[in-house]
């Protein structure tokens, strides 16, 4: 089973579950972000439908009085039985207009595929089918989709595949054709459901100790790194991230107004160039509900977080719902150790905010910093403050260079900040800031310097 987008399977009608756990704005909130999922997979948002139940592990999940009335929007292409029988009903409603598109007198066939908002069991996902007769999606189906088109390396390839057939395995289906050549004496043994299960599980087996090799030579990356003062930038998708990650370092990292438009870490070195270098990382973007299975795949991603020196946790301040998707980031970083980290909250997009709101906002948040992406005077102050976090965990100490050592005299101007320069007779007497590690190899090369001498 491979979720993709079909060009004839374009229009788009979302369901939503509200229970006395998942409601009002939350819900509606949910539903809108999934439109915008959707739509980064090029379906068209023809509606959308609510209904109220008391949970949602139902059978069919929706009553069946529900499921009757969508089916008339795919065109009846299944068979919705028992509505006699649906006694969970606890309310249906539209849901008018929350993702912009018209929910009210939709009319026949309109909708190609139907999209939950909330993740189904294998067994519901059949049986909807069969009511619906067109393809059903569930939330954690569409982000894995997403994730498996945009995924560029090797390690976001593997990550995401190895999600993508967790979630397959056991929604995988017996075919008629398995099914007649059982039934015929034709089979060997197992069916074709069990051979492709199998199948399944061999090639999962295989992409995890590809993807442990992978992840060893990244750990070796991130190892040469360790030394330099290191920022990530972390949040919700479509933030602002890569935007923020441009303007910051000069770079042409890719960005779009899509959710998850990147998803593998990139790693340049702020600009204008400081000395000692410092690196930034643009990390993968978070959503609410974010599955399981990509959680645990992207920890090696996450890692840049966990090495940082400083998180940036960008927010779009202009997003009523922003103090939401914060507490998602919060979450999935406290939940791959992360959270101990020193941060700054960077409120981005200020430029669609009107005076008062920002004014407000800083009052709201007085530790954060209003920015925007496209005023140089915003990023200056960010690179100011990044600079000045990483100035105050450096060492400042005095070395003595003669001047017959004039390549070691090039490393220090290449890799510290040269604070002070004395120039006497024999010798340069250099005052520097670095790190720790750094001022220790310097040191020691001096005295391998001096015994040399000697």
């Amino acid at each position: 089973m491979q979720l993709t987008a079909k060009a004839s399977l374009t229009n788009a009608l979302l369901i939503s579950i509200c229970t006395p756990n998942f409601k009002g704005d939350e819900a509606t909130e949910s539903l809108a972000e999934l439109a915008r999922l959707v739509t980064t997979l090029g379906f068209k948002v023809v509606g959308t439908q609510s209904q109220k139940l008391s949970s949602t592990q139902k059978v069919n999940v929706l009553g069946l009085g529900k499921l009757a009335e969508i089916a008339q929007l795919t065109g009846n292409k299944g068979v919705v039985e028992g509505l006699e029988e649906d006694e969970d009903l606890e309310e249906a409603e539209f849901i008018l207009n929350p993702v912009n598109v018209p929910s009210d007198n939709l009319p026949f066939a309109c909708a190609d595929v139907v999209v939950f908002d909330c993740d189904l069991s294998p067994s519901q996902l059949r049986n909807v089918e069969n009511q619906l007769g067109v393809e059903v999606f569930d939330r954690t189906g569409i982000i894995i989709e997403i994730f498996s088109r945009h995924a560029r390396t090797k390690t976001a390839k593997l990550q995401v595949e190895i999600a993508r057939l967790n979630y397959v395995a056991p929604r995988l289906r017996e075919t008629s054709t398995g099914d007649k050549e059982r039934q015929m004496g034709k089979g060997a043994g197992e069916t074709t459901l069990e051979l492709n299960r199998r199948a399944v599980r061999d090639q999962l087996a295989e992409l995890k100790r590809e993807l442990v090799s992978v992840q060893d030579e990244m750990k070796g990356r991130r190892s040469q790194r360790s030394e330099l003062f290191c920022v990530a930038l972390v949040g919700y998708t479509n933030a602002g991230k890569s935007s923020m990650m441009r303007a910051i370092t000069g770079s042409d990292v890719e960005g779009e107004n899509k959710l998850f438009a990147t998803l593998d870490t990139t790693v340049r070195a702020l600009y204008p160039i400081t000395q000692p270098r410092i690196l930034v990382s643009d990390t993968v973007g978070f959503i609410k509900k974010l599955p399981h299975d990509l959680v645990a795949s992207f920890h090696s991603t996450l890692a840049e977080a966990h090495d940082a020196s400083l998180l940036l946790y960008v927010v779009d301040a202009a997003d009523p719902s922003f103090r939401a998707q914060l507490d998602v980031v919060h979450d999935v970083l406290e939940e791959v150790g992360v959270e101990d980290s020193k941060k700054l909250l960077v409120l981005n997009k200020s430029d669609q905010l009107s005076l008062e709101q920002q004014q407000a906002l800083m009052e709201e948040f007085p530790d954060a910093m209003m920015t925007s992406t496209r005023n140089p005077a915003d990023i200056s102050k960010l690179h100011k403050y990044i600079v000045g976090v990483a100035q105050d965990e450096m060492i400042e100490d005095e070395v003595i260079i003669p001047y017959t050592a004039k390549g070691i005299i090039g490393e220090i101007r290449a890799n510290m900040s040269v604070i002070k320069e004395e120039y006497e007779y024999s010798h340069i007497k250099l005052t520097v800031r670095s790190n720790a590690i750094d001022l220790e190899r310097l040191k020691k090369s001096m005295l391998g310097l001096s015994t040399d001498d000697s």
